[in-house]
């Protein structure tokens, strides 16, 4: 349950806090992906792109980060370009979060970071660009991402181009089932790979209506049953990587960062930033794609579930 006092540690921009006076759907986007996830100056422009897509499509876009103690829901210009310029940037997930805004230091939400921010803004869609998942080998390891479990018990449908490609996706996919996450795909029937377009793992259920998504979405969380709700779809084809490419350099970066001692959640950036290196930035170019594409998605559901009534999507 959301409390006043959880919420008075958000502080929400000036084009956030109108749109929520006006009514207007919200879309959440991650700060970790501008941190961690790119190279700047691309970072930055890119996140710039992706905002300007959600409002000129009619909704505001609030991507989260943590700056001096506070929650910012929604960054001004000056805000992004530190988060995507900083080294001194944390990684914040569900435990970090209590650190970081103590500490008063600088935050970037990863996708369970964001998904407990967006919940305590009331914002019920958040576009990212892949789920965290189990990791390869975590039978061994027990390394299993922290998104899993926030998507089992918080209640932010999140869109994305289906798992990063250097987890065990079939591993993720029995995980989220175990947790009653639903997993939705739009656009093809199975689940999407991140830079590929198929994991050769069928979703739950294939909805490409963005007033069947809403429709869907609502009447889960009208029945009481918490949680989110994973929404897939695939990079566009023009950007995809192959899987036989993208898995044979997933393997040389993993064995990279095993070589150098990397583990936990530094083990994510150190492989987006190796792959990059490895394709000479074709796979930059496939991030920036998807990022772009799960935003046209995000921003059609959250304007879709804007006129699904609560109790009444049935209707």
């Amino acid at each position: 349950m959301v409390t006043d006092l959880a919420r008075s540690w958000l502080t929400c921009s000036a084009p956030v806090a109108a749109a929520q006076a006006a009514g207007r759907p919200l879309v959440a986007l991650e700060s970790s992906i501008i941190a961690h996830g790119m190279p700047y100056p691309e970072n930055v422009r890119t996140a710039h792109e992706v905002e300007s897509l959600i409002r000129d499509a009619g909704a505001e876009p609030a991507t989260i980060a943590l700056i001096g103690g506070r929650i910012h829901i929604g960054l001004s210009n000056d805000e992004l370009e530190l988060i995507g310029r900083s080294d001194r940037v944390h990684k914040v997930s569900r435990r970090d979060l209590p650190a970081t805004l103590a500490s008063g230091g600088l935050g970037a939400t990863t996708v369970a970071g964001t998904m407990i921010c967006a919940a305590l803004a009331g914002i019920e869609v958040f576009v990212t660009g892949g789920i965290g998942g189990v990791h390869r080998g975590a039978p061994e390891t027990f390394d299993i991402s922290a998104d899993l479990q926030e998507l089992a018990k918080t209640s932010v449908a999140v869109i994305c181009a289906g798992a990063k490609s250097i987890l065990d996706i079939g591993l993720t996919l029995e995980y989220l089932e175990t947790h009653g996450v639903p997993v939705l795909s739009c656009e093809q029937d199975n689940f999407a790979a991140y830079y590929t377009r198929d994991s050769g793992f069928r979703a739950d259920l294939r909805l490409d209506d963005p007033a069947a998504q809403a429709r869907f979405i609502r009447t889960k969380w009208d029945l009481g049953l918490e949680g989110g709700v994973v929404l897939s779809t695939p990079v566009p084809v023009a950007a995809a990587m192959t899987f036989e490419e993208i898995d044979a350099l997933t393997q040389q970066a993993l064995d990279e960062a095993t070589a150098k001692g990397i583990t936990g959640k530094a083990v994510t950036p150190f492989l987006l930033e190796r792959i990059t290196a490895l394709t000479d930035g074709r796979s930059l170019a496939t991030n920036i794609a998807i990022v772009k594409h799960n935003a046209e998605v995000g921003v059609r559901l959250a304007l879709a579930l804007a006129h699904v009534e609560r109790g009444t999507s049935a209707a």
